[in-house]
């Protein structure tokens, strides 16, 4: 993805994954940036990052999304993901 807004490195949690961004009259699919940080000195919020590779989108202008997350918030997402991923598992395995 050229001028991306987001670094992609070594850390970074998701670097290619399929993605959608949907308004009052359009969707739009495209691989994807998800990253999930904290400051290295001094962390006091976890940020998710998503941004989508707008060489891929007519819709909508180059951006990246940010959540600010407190350790509760992040820890209910994280619980959440993990419940849905158990979930979507025991269906596939079946």
């Amino acid at each position: 993805m050229p001028d991306r807004i987001l670094k992609v490195n070594a850390y970074t949690t998701l670097d290619l994954v399929d993605a959608s961004a949907t308004g009052h009259d359009f969707e739009e699919s495209a691989f994807a940036v998800c990253n999930v940080t904290s400051p290295r000195k001094h962390p006091d919020e976890i940020t998710l990052e998503l941004e989508l590779d707008w060489t891929q989108l007519d819709a909508l202008a180059p951006h990246a999304d940010k959540l600010t997350l407190s350790p509760e918030e992040a820890r209910t997402l994280a619980a959440d993901l993990e419940k849905h991923a158990d979930r979507v598992e025991a269906e596939q395995r079946d």
